[in-house]
C-alpha cells in the first residue's frame, strides 16, 4: 500500500494502492508510519514522496464515502476521518525533513492536499491538479482551504476552490502551486536530481531553515528572534564548524 525506503540521507515514500491511491484509513495509517520511520532516522534529510500508480492520488476512497454518507453516524465518522487526514498531513508539513512531492499523474482533492503539505512540488506538464470538492457540495477540509490560500493568496484560492478548477502541471506552475513543471518523461530524473542535491546538505541546517521559513509565514516578528536562536545553535554544531573551516581554508 505504501513503501518506505531509506538510503543516503533520503527517504523515498512510494504511494502504491492500485489503481489511483485512493485514501482510506489503512492507507493513512501506513503513510503516518512511513513518515515516522523517516523522521526517526537522524541520517535522513529529505523525504521524496512519489507514486507507482497512474495517479499520485485521486483523493478520498469513493467506496468509503459511499458506505458512510448514507447515515448520520457514517457522516460523523467521515468528519473524523478528515480530521485524521489533517493530523497526518500536518506531521508532514511540520517535519524537520525537506519534503519533495513528485506529481506524475492526477493529484486531486485529498491527493493534492497531501502535496500541498510538502515543501517542494514538481509536476508533469500533463498532470491534473486541483481541489474540486465544491462540485460535490463539499470543501477541501484536509487543510486545502488553508494551505492553498497561504500558498497563492486568497484571490487565486477563491478562483480555484470556488470554481472547482482542475489545472495542468504547467498551469499550476504559472500560478505558483508547484515550483517546477516539465514533460512527464523527464520528471523522475529531475526529481531524483533535486532530492540528491538536498540530501547532500546538512540535516540540522535544513531543519533550522524550515523552522525560520515557517515563522515568516506566521504573523508578527518572532521569526527574527528565531533566526538568531537557530544561528547560535548551528554555530555550536560540530558539522557546521567543520564546514565553515573548510570553506575558509579554501578561500585563504
Amino acid at each position: 500500500m505504501i513503501r518506505c525506503e531509506l538510503s543516503a540521507a533520503r527517504a523515498v515514500i512510494t504511494l502504491a494502492r492500485p489503481p489511483l491511491n485512493a485514501i482510506n484509513e489503512e492507507w493513512l495509517t501506513a503513510l503516518e508510519e512511513a513518515l515516522g520511520t523517516a523522521e526517526a532516522d537522524p541520517t535522513i534529510a529529505v523525504l521524496h514522496l512519489r507514486s507507482d500508480q497512474r495517479a499520485f492520488s485521486a483523493g478520498a476512497d469513493l467506496g468509503l464515502l459511499r458506505e458512510r454518507f448514507a447515515t448520520a453516524a457514517g457522516r460523523s465518522a467521515m468528519v473524523e476521518f478528515v480530521r485524521r487526514m489533517q493530523q497526518v498531513f500536518a506531521l508532514l508539513e511540520h517535519s524537520r525533513l525537506v519534503s519533495v512531492a513528485e506529481l506524475g499523474g492526477a493529484a486531486l482533492g485529498g491527493g493534492f492536499e497531501l502535496a500541498l503539505a510538502c515543501d517542494l512540488r514538481l509536476a508533469a506538464d500533463e498532470a491534473r491538479l486541483g481541489l474540486p470538492e465544491a462540485a460535490l457540495g463539499l470543501l477541501p477540509a484536509a487543510g486545502g482551504t488553508q494551505r492553498l490560500t497561504r500558498l497563492c493568496g486568497p484571490t487565486t484560492a477563491r478562483r480555484l476552490i470556488l470554481g472547482a478548477e482542475v489545472l495542468s502541471g504547467r498551469e499550476a506552475l504559472a500560478l505558483g502551486l508547484v515550483q517546477w513543471s516539465m514533460p512527464g518523461a523527464e520528471l523522475p530524473a529531475r526529481t531524483g536530481e533535486l532530492v540528491a542535491r538536498i540530501a547532500g546538505l546538512p540535516p540540522e541546517a535544513l531543519a533550522a531553515n524550515k523552522r525560520c521559513i515557517a515563522a515568516a509565514a506566521a504573523s508578527g516578528d518572532a521569526g527574527f528572534a528565531l533566526e538568531l536562536e537557530e544561528t547560535a545553535r548551528l554555530y555550536a554544531a560540530p558539522d557546521t564548524q567543520a564546514r565553515v573551516r573548510k570553506f575558509l581554508d579554501k578561500r585563504s
